[in-house]
């Protein structure tokens, strides 16, 4: 579909990309990865024909018809949602349009015969059949069912865009896209804006789209359920793995142990012979052997090792003063903005060195209560307030906001920092990998994850106690990830974080608090737990939907010709009911052997058995996918 020959980009005397090439063919779900600065954005560029390459091509075919989302775009704002949104079937209005112009002339004319009247006809043929493609379902419709997929509620379709936060936008550039349906999706960070209920939904619909993805995205679960093949960039070269993100992982750990253990090995049998040929160059008797092994030498192929980028966050928050034992405490509070009510009837208690994470769809009060907490807003009803000698420090969400882009990164630390942590600010902004010259940068001209980094560091010129966290992980990579995930693990203060990264969140917090419906309820145990519980929530509920429900009279009694009828009736669903738990324990038993080899593939340290592995992995994953459609069947039935 798409070649890349030889590409290099370089600015400013360095080298971004270096003499790259790979294709993208027609079904490829690649994932492409590397750090923030890497190149990732610069390439998606490029190959849409936004950015031109220093040297070589891109080459794609005429026609091709690409989706393409980037990481920050503009927004209109002088229409509502659902208008918005069916800009993107300004292809289908134009040829109806066009189909009733055409229509009209030929019932206007009588030149049957002429050369323009059959040239009409033509048109018209090709515009309807064009129609027939496109018009498989009413715009409308379509546009309705995309929309509430990606988080909007019907109420949602008529407010004006401009009343939408950033983030809603980019979800209504993410609704035209998809509804233009084009052979191509090129995604920047696509899942940033998405809470977890709208990422399965875009999973589900990214599963099915028949056409090529090229995706940016810092969620290892994300790209594991969509990818196909893997594609990294590392210090201007890429790395192409057929293969989802996590098994790229491990093939890349060994490709490198391999490499370098083929390298050990070719450079003591060089210095062997470089040896030999020091010991007996001037033996009249070895000079044939000695002459040899030189010439072995000259046509030797030198393994080399690839570089790797090693340069990583290394974030340690300072130790956190003591708290009083109730951090934060909210009882029937009512929260919102001016007369709108977004939650009520709240009541939590967080204490101290607990870590807690708010989860719930986008617009269900997860920042409003974030803002509560912050004392940027005060509840509508109820009580909430911080507890003893608690020391607040927020990351906010907004961080485009709140970050002044006409100032520096050091002039960014420069300005809050005070006493004696004002001479460690460089060494504060190296740790977050602001170095040399990059202190200077201006904060407009950084990259998302290089903002959220710069926020993150001006957590550390304090201690805190409390640290209050909204989507820090947005634009950040996947390994200043990890690594920020360590160091809240370590950290000895209470932690809240609203986030929509599964991954993220596993491991690091014990307690889930979730906003739904206008209600807050509260749930023990990490998102793990969380989200199993919710998945057998949604199985009894199903069942639930299969019940016959009970009459509001009293039944008359059975004729005698409905007695055989009747019973055979319950029998069935005893039987059914007996096939569903032999159904659900079988999901249950293979989940677990899957669990165990997804264990051992995470701890293998060489490929000896990792073919096999992987077979019993695939095998196992399809026998579940059987299963789950099977026990669909079953609670689906009558």
């Amino acid at each position: 579909m798409i070649s890349i020959n030889n590409l290099t980009v370089a600015f400013g005397g360095f080298t971004l990309l270096n003499d790259i090439n790979f294709h993208i063919n027609d079904n490829d779900k690649i994932g492409l990865v590397g750090k923030n600065g890497a190149g990732k954005s610069t390439l998606l560029k490029i190959i849409l024909g936004l950015n031109s390459p220093t040297e070589g091509k891109i080459v794609r075919p005429s026609g091709l018809k690409i989706g393409y989302l980037p990481q920050q775009m503009e927004h209109a704002k002088d229409k509502n949602v659902i208008d918005e949104t069916l800009t993107a079937f300004s292809e289908l209005f134009e040829l109806q349009k066009r189909v009733e112009d055409i229509s009209l002339q030929l019932a206007e004319r009588t030149d049957y015969q002429s050369r323009e009247y059959g040239n009409l006809i033509v048109s018209l043929n090709e515009c309807n059949d064009r129609l027939a493609m496109l018009e498989s379902e009413p715009a409308e419709s379509q546009a309705e069912r995309v929309l509430s997929g990606l988080g909007f509620k019907k109420e949602d379709f008529t407010r004006p865009t401009s009343t939408f936060s950033q983030g809603w936008n980019m979800r209504i550039e993410l609704a035209k896209i998809l509804l233009k349906k084009p052979d191509m999706l090129l995604l920047d960070e696509p899942t940033n804006h998405l809470d977890i209920e709208s990422i399965e939904w875009f999973e589900d619909y990214l599963k099915n789209f028949s056409g090529a993805i090229v995706l940016i995205s810092h969620d290892r679960k994300f790209l594991d359920n969509i990818t196909n093949r893997t594609v990294e960039i590392m210090l201007g070269k890429i790395y192409d793995y057929k293969v989802p993100y996590s098994t790229y992982k491990v093939l890349r750990k060994e490709r490198i142990e391999q490499q370098r253990a083929a390298y050990e090995n070719q450079q003591r049998m060089i210095d062997k012979t470089e040896e030999f040929i020091e010991r007996f160059r001037y033996k009249a008797t070895k000079s044939n052997q000695v002459q040899s092994r030189i010439k072995q030498l000259e046509k030797l192929e030198r393994i080399e090792v690839d570089l790797e980028d090693n340069a990583a966050m290394t974030v340690k928050f300072p130790p956190a003063p003591r708290s009083g034992q109730v951090v934060f405490k909210a009882v029937d509070t009512a929260i919102g903005y001016g007369s709108k009510v977004i939650a009520d009837g709240i009541n939590m208690t967080i204490e101290r060195g607990e870590k807690i994470a708010f989860v719930g769809r986008n617009g269900e009060g997860k920042t409003t209560m974030m803002r509560v907490i912050t004392r940027e807003l005060f509840p509508l009803e109820g009580e909430a307030a911080l507890g003893y000698n608690v020391d607040l420090g927020y990351y906010a969400q907004n961080q485009e906001d709140i970050l002044d882009k006409s100032d520096t990164v050091f002039g960014t630390l420069d300005k809050i920092a005070v006493g004696d942590i004002r001479t460690r600010l460089r060494d504060i902004l190296a740790a977050f990998l602001f170095k040399g010259e990059d202190i200077d940068k201006k904060v407009a001209v950084l990259s998302g994850g290089e903002r959220a980094r710069l926020a993150m560091a001006k957590l550390m010129l304090r201690p805190h106690n409390l640290l209050a966290l909204d989507e820090p992980t947005n634009h950040m990579d996947l390994l200043s990830k990890d690594i920020l995930k360590q160091a809240l693990l370590r950290y000895d203060g209470t932690l809240i974080i609203v986030s929509h990264d599964r991954d993220f969140l596993d491991g690091l917090v014990n307690k889930v608090y979730e906003f739904k419906d206008g209600k807050v309820k509260e749930h023990l145990g990490g998102i793990s737990d969380f989200l199993e519980r919710k998945r057998l929530a949604n199985l009894s509920e199903l069942e639930r939907k299969n019940v016959v429900p009970e009459p509001e009279h009293k039944a008359k009694p059975l004729q005698k010709n409905n007695y055989r009828e009747q019973k055979e009736q319950e029998r069935e669903v005893k039987r059914r009911k007996a096939r569903i738990e032999r159904c659900e324990n079988e999901i249950s038993q293979l989940e677990d052997k899957l669990k165990v080899v997804e264990e051992k593939l995470a701890a293998k340290a060489d490929s000896h058995g990792l073919g096999e592995m992987l077979n019993e992995y695939n095998e196992l994953k399809n026998t579940l996918d059987k299963k789950m459609d099977e026990w669909i069947k079953l609670t689906s039935e009558k």
